[in-house]
């Protein structure tokens, strides 16, 4: 039967109708082959309502209650906030989740998203959303949000641009990719000067860095009392801070770019103690600061304690893990360091870490 013949058979209603079907059907289809799938997380601006996180299927999971809304912004925030881009979360953690508004006078404008139990020195008073969740769970944990995600807040049933604190009655809307936005799902980092970073995706391996400074021994980063061992305490456009201690403990280390290593005081310390390691891009490349694949839409702490994602590829996909070569040995967990411990890795040659992934393996 010809399409001419079926179209004549057609009312012109039933033909739009057809054709509008058909539309979708191809919509959806395009969408799905371009993997364009996201978490989206809903925080109202009213004090014990639900935090919605819906999934791709429709699926709504509801991991606490708004315990209390944010009064004001609050710059000027962190250094490393101003290379992120505005109306997007600048940080995840799982300890604090902050978002960008804008930049002025070369510092971030910030608010943030805060467990209801936690230690969150970049979220300063009266400017963030306090959360009925345990730190590491929920959005601080397995649902948590790719740095870069696009923020909006939708005001009496309109979607807007972040430009401000939200209102009573808004609701705040992060749209976060289901893997790590750039194809990368590895990093392998030599820990000696002039170390190669290198990374792999689909296409294989590429030198993007060097290391400047290796990292020799363990600190205390406050947050990493609710991460566990070789897992990610946190992810922004400056730093990448992974924890060496269990839950509970405090110890971790932090890789960071170079610029952020010159320029921000509040990483002095960095060149004078031993546990942060610089990297810096090759001479051919731009600034690693708030640019993928290391220090934009790259990792997410993952889930912990009874913080559950939907099936088993997503649980432990989803959840980076960091491991370490001793000597050039074997990989293997990272030690097991609490506290400051100047030479607790001065035997760590090698440093690989996981992006987080959703979906089963491609066979």
């Amino acid at each position: 039967m010809s399409y001419l013949y079926v179209f004549s058979r057609l009312t012109m209603k039933k033909f739009i109708f057809a054709l509008a079907v058909m539309l979708c059907i191809s919509c959806s289809c395009y969408a799905y082959a371009s993997d364009e799938r996201y978490i989206e997380i809903q925080i109202p601006c009213r004090v014990n309502e639900d935090v919605k996180i819906i999934m791709p299927n429709g699926e709504v999971f509801m991991p606490g209650k708004v315990l209390m809304t944010p009064s004001k912004t609050n710059w000027p925030a962190y250094t490393a906030s101003k290379w992120s881009t505005p109306s997007s979360v600048c940080a995840s953690a799982v300890n604090a989740i902050h978002i960008l508004i804008d930049v002025e006078n070369d510092r971030g404008r910030i608010i943030s998203l805060v467990p209801s139990v936690t230690v969150a020195p970049a979220a300063s008073r009266g400017s963030f959303f306090s959360l009925g969740m345990p730190a590491g769970t929920g959005i601080f944990g397995g649902f948590a949000p790719l740095t870069g995600s696009r923020v909006t807040v939708m005001h009496e049933g309109v979607e807007h641009e972040l430009t401000d604190t939200p209102g009573e009655n808004d609701t705040l809307i992060i749209r976060s990719e289901l893997s790590s936005g750039n194809g990368v799902y590895m990093a392998d980092i030599e820990n000696r000067p002039a170390g190669r970073v290198i990374v792999y995706d689909s296409r294989g391996a590429k030198v993007i860095a060097r290391v400047i400074r290796p990292v020799h021994g363990v600190g205390r980063f406050g947050g990493s009392v609710f991460q566990n061992r070789g897992r990610i305490r946190a992810s922004h456009s400056g730093v990448i801070d992974v924890a060496t201690s269990p839950r509970d403990s405090v110890g971790g280390i932090q890789i960071m770019p170079l610029k952020h290593a010159l320029t921000s005081t509040e990483m002095i310390n960095a060149w004078a103690l031993t546990q942060w390691m610089i990297i810096a891009p090759l001479p051919d490349m731009p600034d690693l600061e708030g640019h993928t694949p290391m220090f934009k839409s790259a990792f997410v702490p993952g889930a912990q304690l009874d913080d559950k994602l939907p099936d088993i590829w997503s649980h432990y996909g989803r959840r980076p893990l960091v491991l370490c070569r001793r000597d050039g040995g074997n990989w293997e967990m990272l030690p097991n360091v609490s506290g400051k411990a100047d030479d607790a890795l001065k035997d760590v040659t090698h440093l690989r870490l996981y992006f987080p992934s959703w979906d089963e393996p491609a066979n």
